[in-house]
């Protein structure tokens, strides 16, 4: 359950979206724009999912670890849950 306390966490899905999205590792000002959240909050979300191996930094700035990648294939499923479920609320 340690997993689900991290991913519910504020902002930590928002900034593993934005990862994923982006096409090239995204440097801390980039992704904060992108996440649009502070620079305090997104450096502790940052720094937790770097210790649980899911974001990885680099000169280049901030992406997703293979383990990261893999993560994908469990949200992508409720992203489209989402978008499915929002369409039937309008």
């Amino acid at each position: 359950m340690a997993a689900l306390d991290l991913f519910g966490r504020r902002w930590s899905l928002r900034i593993l979206w934005e990862l994923s999205r982006a096409k090239a590792p995204l440097p801390f000002r980039a992704l904060q724009d992108a996440a649009e959240t502070n620079p305090a909050l997104l450096n502790t979300r940052l720094k937790e999912l770097r210790e649980a191996a899911i974001v990885l930094h680099s000169g280049d700035g901030y992406a997703l670890s293979e383990e990261g990648e893999s993560l994908l294939k469990f949200l992508l499923p409720l992203a489209d849950w989402a978008k499915k479920w929002a369409e039937k609320s309008k």
